[in-house]
């Protein structure tokens, strides 16, 4: 039997008082209320949940994540692992799993539903409408993870309704993924059971979706971060909002999660039982996590602070067991395995030459803490036979390589990064993690590529004889470290870039997307450059 005493933050009667929480079997027996004591502190408020998170963003396995994450009072995470499953398939949602199992923080993984993403890319592996169903069949697998394929929804493609209806009829949630969506063809996104979405932008956009029943995720993640434009959710629709990170770096990381997002919703002004609806209750209730909420019979999950409002954990329990201190994990994982699929083929600079063949060229235009793209043109040199990155005007040439077989790689350009000199490469590429690599000139580009082949995945940078690498063994997608270690050599090269021109919060996070055909408007696949608007690839001239 333990007792833990201090001001309680119930969230279900909002009240704060002081008393008493009697925790037996890992459970909350008893909540004793003491009005007359002189009890002022420290707070115990519920965990802190983040509502939807891909842990391979992280850079680090789950285990490794939880270690950090604890420590910033999360107990609970919403993973949706497609980053692994476009590399590995089903074997990469299962590693996920079995490597989480070694740490106490809550892991809710769902089942991908966009593995590929689009038929218009080449990944690693495929997980069909039987894979899916199979999966949701698991108690281990929670949800369909985020229907990015809303066109396919909207279209009633036949696998994808497949995995719609396996999960309806499995009695398991839906999340969504429709940046810009509204009108009729939002109607029916949300008609196909479609809960919950982490892409809106802006508040038009969110009232149209809450008001089909979409809940929202407002995301505070390293390179989307629209808590700034949606936080007056949090009071006008309390009930229908969570809180989400969807990416998160690991310098970010050591930083700070969900605890973040309440600390800065409090000094927006909101109220502070509004925001843990939003941080705690709405997740818990909405994916029937088994997380506890500081009520009788609950799980002993809950953390302890001595500043609301600096929301700085001093202590976090799950399961009646303190699992961290003062900023420390009391836990220690073993370290995991690495599994990769990697067979891509170096490549040359003549590979990367680009032949004049129009007037103009179209370019990926980047806003900067925004994955959403623009859609420019740039007028091609009267005499140019070939075209080249130029950056004194900010246009630098992006490729795209497939990396689970030789192929020669796809080349477009992009406005945005302001990068001078060098070129920076990465085996993370949403959401097939194809190689992808963006330079000021060709001689870099080619072995920051190269680089990135002979690691068998990371991130680096190039910049002549300077060569920096971040080696991610894991799917080439997270590595071995620490989340400080891999912080600290993730930090390293981002530095680097930056002073090398480069003005993005978060470049690599950035370049990333860049990948991804299914957020507007234009994006470039390991197949060429991508048109989301239309859905369909482009060719480079206009």
């Amino acid at each position: 039997m333990k007792k833990i005493s201090g001001i309680i933050v119930d969230p279900i009667a909002r009240k704060q008082f002081p008393g008493t929480l009697v925790i037996d079997e890992g459970r909350i027996v008893d909540v004793l209320s003491d009005p007359d004591s002189s009890i002022a502190g420290p707070f115990i408020l519920p965990g802190l949940i983040d509502s939807h998170i891909h842990i391979e963003s992280s850079m680090l396995p789950p285990a490794a994540f939880a270690e950090m994450a604890v420590t910033h009072g999360t107990v609970a995470v919403v993973a949706d692992p497609h980053e692994i499953a476009n590399v590995l398939g089903v074997p990469g949602i299962d590693f996920m799993i079995e490597n989480a199992a070694q740490a106490p923080l809550k892991f809710y993984f769902g089942a991908p539903s966009c593995v590929p993403a689009t038929e218009f890319e080449n990944s690693g592996a495929t997980v069909s409408a039987n894979d899916v169903e199979e999966l949701l069949q698991r108690d281990d697998i929670h949800f369909l993870a985020e229907m990015m394929n809303f066109p396919g929804v909207i279209g009633k493609d036949r696998e994808v309704m497949a995995k719609l209806q396996a999960a309806t009829r499995l009695g398991k949630n839906v999340d969504g993924h429709a940046p810009g969506l509204h009108g009729e063809n939002l109607v029916a996104y949300a008609g196909a059971g479609i809960s919950t979405d982490h892409e809106a932008f802006n508040l038009e956009e969110c009232y149209e979706k809450l008001a089909l029943g979409i809940k929202i995720q407002i995301r505070q993640g390293s390179s989307a971060r629209n808590l700034d434009t949606l936080h007056p959710l949090i009071s006008s629709h309390t009930d229908q909002c969570m809180l989400c990170s969807d990416d998160l770096k690991p310098a970010d990381l050591t930083r700070g999660h969900i605890n973040l997002l309440v600390k800065k919703a409090l000094q927006l002004g909101h109220d502070l039982f509004d925001i843990l609806q939003c941080a705690c209750v709405n997740p818990a209730r909405h994916y029937q996590l088994k997380v506890g909420l500081l009520q009788k019979g609950d799980p002993a999950d809950f953390i302890i602070v001595d500043d609301l409002d600096q929301m700085k954990i001093s202590a976090t329990w799950i399961n009646g067991e303190m699992v961290s201190t003062q900023n420390q994990a009391l836990f220690q994982v073993d370290p995991a395995q690495p599994i990769n699929h990697f067979n891509a083929a170096p490549i040359s600079p003549e590979e990367l030459q680009v032949k004049s063949k129009g007037l103009h060229i179209k370019v990926i235009e980047v806003t900067d803490g925004q994955i959403v793209t623009g859609a420019g043109l740039y007028p091609v040199p009267d005499s140019s036979a070939f075209i080249y990155a130029d950056p004194q005007v900010d246009i630098l040439k992006i490729l795209v390589q497939n990396r689970y077989q030789p192929t020669p790689p796809s080349i477009a350009f992009v406005r945005g990064f302001e990068l001078k000199h060098g070129a920076m490469a990465s085996s993370i590429a949403h959401d097939s993690h194809n190689i992808i690599a963006v330079g000021s000139n060709d001689q870099d580009l080619t072995r920051a590529v190269n680089l990135i082949h002979e690691s068998s995945g990371g991130i680096c940078f190039v910049n002549g004889n300077e060569e920096l690498t971040l080696k991610l063994p894991i799917a080439g997608l997270m590595g071995l470290g620490s989340c400080e270690q891999v912080a600290r050599e993730y930090a390293k090269i981002e530095q680097r870039v930056k002073e090398n021109g480069c003005q993005l919060q978060t470049p690599f996070m950035t370049m990333a997307f860049l990948a991804l055909p299914v957020i507007p408007s234009l994006k470039i696949t390991d197949l060429g450059l991508f048109d989301v608007d239309k859905f369909e690839l482009t060719d480079l001239f206009d």
